[in-house]
């Protein structure tokens, strides 16, 4: 606007000029000058005209650290070349989407391909692809919307647990543990010789009968399938900022064992007390991990109920035979009381203590930690109070492999 404001004024000095001393040389470069301006409107009037343009975006979910691909494709269907055209997407996400500025001869296409990584977890709105076009002097331009708005939603990353076991609630009919048993189960598992005092039930009469010699069931005894997971975000315990913070911490580790515990077609249910208690009650397949997925891609750690207070809540949900899972940065003791009555229920219990000391990004706050022995001197409290009730605790520090602290 301010270019062509100050185009207009020099236009009519010009012509002012022209007519006061009549110097054709002055006539020469108002008549260039309309002529370019001519020239430019009609350039950016007909630069969209006969395109024909569209993206796609190869997935609208994933998780931190994978890439997202959008592929572009623009056609011109006219006689006449574009010379100049630029193609964006507005965007929020944290990486944008690359732009590109090309041209097009007369019935040319182009297709491109964009891929950027997902590097925050949450959901982020991709606008329709713009395509803009305008003259050489930046006099006029034009330009059009291709699309419609698409919605990616990016999950915790989802790191491997390969050696990760929930401590086991032993109970009939849920989950197969390689223990040998005397009670009789479902599962059958394999035969051996008939032993003295093995009970007539027992005896598998088709292997008796085929190998001549009495044969007798064994039985695995089976563990619990479904396991409660308890994320704690209280804003006052949280520590660090962006992907080095213990919300984020506890986001991944929350999102690694609800995704190896559903692929263990086990039944996984979820508490977070982010801004609001939200409560997925347990179940298992993809629908569940989808629900969970969902829940830790939106909360963020600015809940105001104390870990105590939301277990407290949380925990008569549970039914015997459960897993409870406590993922928390909080070195607070008080909470430790309330899984104190889960064993004479039937409910075993697990902590992952996230250390929050060592979240601290600036150089001077962790100086101050380290000279102040409280953070450390509660650290230690916590596990001593966890021992003390038997109960199995992990403990996760900035920049752990959590596969390996997991094991």
């Amino acid at each position: 606007m301010i270019r062509r404001l100050q185009f207009l004024i020099v236009v009519v000095v010009l012509l002012i000029a022209a007519f006061s001393t009549g110097l054709g040389f002055l006539f020469y470069v108002v008549y260039l000058g309309l002529l370019a301006v001519g020239g430019s409107y009609v350039l950016t009037h007909f630069g969209l005209a006969d395109l024909e343009a569209g993206y796609r975006v190869d997935h609208r979910q994933g998780h931190v650290g994978d890439d997202l691909r959008t592929t572009y494709s623009i056609s011109n269907a006219s006689s006449l070349p574009k010379p100049w055209l630029e193609i964006y997407n507005p965007t929020d996400l944290p990486v944008p989407l690359p732009g590109r500025a090309l041209g097009l001869r007369s019935w040319a296409q182009r297709s491109w391909v964009g891929i950027v990584p997902l590097t925050r977890r949450g959901t982020f709105h991709i606008e329709p692809m713009v395509v803009r076009t305008g003259d050489p002097f930046g006099f006029f331009e034009a330009a059009a919307t291709v699309g419609r708005p698409t919605v990616v939603t990016v999950f915790p990353r989802v790191v491997p647990l390969p050696r990760w076991r929930l401590p086991n609630a032993f109970l009939e009919g849920t989950h197969s543990s390689p223990e040998r048993t005397l009670q009789t189960t479902p599962l059958a598992t394999t035969v051996r010789p008939y032993a003295p005092g093995d009970s007539f039930n027992r005896i598998h009469w088709r292997s008796t009968a085929r190998l001549g010699e009495i044969q007798v069931k064994e039985f695995d005894l089976e563990q619990t399938a479904d396991v409660w997971i308890f994320v704690d975000l209280e804003s006052t315990v949280q520590r660090g900022e962006g992907d080095i913070s213990t919300v984020e911490e506890s986001l991944r580790v929350a999102a690694s064992i609800a995704h190896d515990a559903i692929v263990e077609n086990r039944a996984v249910g979820l508490t977070t007390s982010g801004h609001r208690l939200v409560s997925i009650p347990a179940d298992r397949g993809p629908r569940q991990h989808q629900k969970i997925m969902q829940l830790l891609a939106a909360v963020e750690g600015d809940g105001q109920s104390p870990l105590e207070e939301v277990l407290l809540a949380g925990l008569p949900k549970l039914r015997r035979g459960m897993t409870a899972l406590v993922v928390t940065p909080s070195r607070d003791r008080q909470w430790v009381r309330a899984l104190t009555s889960l064993r004479v229920r039937g409910v075993n219990a697990a902590v992952v203590a996230i250390a929050a000391g060592s979240y601290e990004l600036s150089a001077a706050a962790r100086r101050r930690i380290e000279a102040d022995g409280d953070a450390a001197a509660q650290q230690r409290a916590l596990r001593l109070a966890l021992a003390e009730y038997d109960i199995k605790a992990y403990e996760v520090h900035a920049g752990d492999n959590l596969g390996s602290v997991l094991a």
